[in-house]
């Protein structure tokens, strides 16, 4: 960034054009500038010492009065806190056992969400701010946050009830099951409601129904958010099925119980 700062344009090959031009007007290019490996070890070792490391690093866990005088917990383990918006402790162990329960068939399930191309792992868990009438948003009111408090989805990456309510929650998504309807929403079956997709999955679960999600191509493209694959397998799909999948994204579903299907070349939803 420095050196087409210097030749004041981004739209210059600097490899080969010069940088500018010197007092004589002798072109200047960046080789002559760039210095070789051995003279940034030359100054590395002549100006980088042990004992700079050794004195920070001495003084680490040192503070003013007032950290020092903080209260903090102590033991080998996190003491989760009921009362925190921003840290809850994620039910994904709960009910885990040494040996794995044995793999069953996918019977009576219901479609959640059934989604076309290019679904990200953006529309999938956004990482953006929250709308006060979302369900994450609803339920952060619950814990007396407002919204001007609320922050963003990233952020409250580490409370699982706020990042399940955000998954399928993008303003863009479209789910054709909402019908024109923009946003987190799908139809319950088989009465039709209408509801969040949030929502839809809470009474899915009491039914004991459970939950398939339906893409097209380059299912789960984006970003490798982990909560992309972690909200999904909260609100209880048991599988995707797409017409291609993102690998990254592909493998995170893996990692959390949910089976990655695939149409046979052709066919489509």
């Amino acid at each position: 960034m420095v050196a087409f700062a210097l030749a004041g344009t981004v739209r210059r090959d600097l490899t080969q054009e010069p940088l500018g031009l010197d007092e004589k007007g002798t072109p200047v290019f960046l080789h002559e500038l760039w210095p070789s490996s051995e003279e940034v070890a030359a100054v590395v070792r002549s100006s980088v010492r042990p004992e700079f490391f050794h004195q920070e690093y001495e003084r680490i866990f040192a503070g003013d009065e007032h950290w020092l005088q903080m209260a903090s917990p102590t033991g080998p383990t996190y003491r989760w806190s009921a009362d925190s918006s921003y840290i809850r402790e994620v039910p994904l162990f709960e009910g885990m056992t040494p040996e794995p329960q044995p793999v069953g068939d996918l019977v009576g399930a219901r479609v959640l969400a059934l989604l076309g191309d290019s679904i990200t792992t953006d529309h999938i868990s956004p990482a953006g701010s929250i709308p006060a009438s979302s369900p994450a948003g609803e339920y952060l009111q619950t814990l007396d946050v407002g919204p001007r408090d609320f922050n963003s989805y990233g952020s409250r990456r580490g409370n699982h009830e706020v990042m399940i309510r955000g998954t399928f929650a993008n303003v863009r998504l479209r789910n054709r099951l909402a019908g024109e309807r923009e946003g987190g929403f799908t139809t319950h079956q088989p009465d039709g409601a209408p509801m969040t997709i949030f929502d839809a999955s809470l009474r899915y679960r009491e039914e004991g129904v459970p939950l398939l999600v339906i893409g097209g191509k380059e299912y789960g493209s984006g970003s490798s958010r982990d909560w992309a694959a972690k909200g999904t397998a909260l609100l209880g799909v048991r599988a995707v099925l797409a017409e291609t999948f993102e690998r990254i994204h592909r493998s995170n579903l893996v990692g959390m119980g949910v089976v990655p299907l695939q149409f046979q070349a052709g066919d489509s939803a």
